[in-house]
């Protein structure tokens, strides 16, 4: 696939914000049109190999065999539950105080709880937050994806053991050309005379 020559097609994963990136490229570079195309964890790396994108905002890790791999920031994990579970009256939590839940999706780090887990469906993010907040589990999400699927019914609090996740730009090193790195300087905030 590709894109058009024209075009530099950007994809970025749930709860990355590339607007900030997205105005200074157009400021800077009005004649080259940007494409922005949100993209689950799951694809990040198959469609930023197949040449669907140009560069992408993953979510870490990736194989960095033959990509160029910018971390950008840490995301905190936060717990979401349910507006009436314990973990409301709590500023923060750690893995301990959850270890008798169900935890309706996978967390990305193998962790589960020391209870049998019900044989929950494959769920999206979204379909997740929906669960607990209907009082039913938890769910253990990168924070930027909790604030995107927030509902006034569920609570998050950071969980202070879990390891952030990194947000990170990545592109394919036979993708590196003028056009990518002029992409890169503006993610990395290098101003628009300033060379690599």
């Amino acid at each position: 696939m590709g894109s058009p020559p024209d075009v530099l097609r950007v994809g970025f994963v749930t709860g990355a914000t590339p607007d900030k990136w997205a105005g200074v490229w157009r400021e800077r570079y009005p004649r080259e049109r940007l494409e922005l195309v949100p993209v689950t964890e799951a694809e990040q790396e198959p469609l930023l190999r197949d040449g669907t994108f140009d560069l992408a905002l993953v979510r870490l890790p990736v194989d960095r065999d033959g990509m160029h791999v910018i971390t950008l920031y840490d995301e905190v994990p936060v717990v979401v539950a349910g507006h009436e579970h314990l973990v409301a009256a709590a500023d923060e939590v750690t893995l301990a105080d959850l270890v008798d839940e169900q935890l309706v999706l996978p967390h990305r780090s193998g962790w589960c709880p020391d209870v049998p887990q019900l044989d929950w469906p494959s769920m999206t993010e979204r379909e997740a937050v929906e669960t607990v907040a209907a009082g039913t589990g938890i769910a253990i999400l990168p924070m930027s994806v909790a604030r995107l699927h927030h509902r006034k019914d569920v609570v998050s609090r950071p969980v202070v053991d879990l390891a952030p996740t990194s947000v990170a730009l990545a592109w394919l090193v036979a993708k590196d050309d003028e056009r990518a790195q002029r992409f890169v300087g503006v993610v990395r905030g290098r101003s628009a005379r300033s060379s690599r």
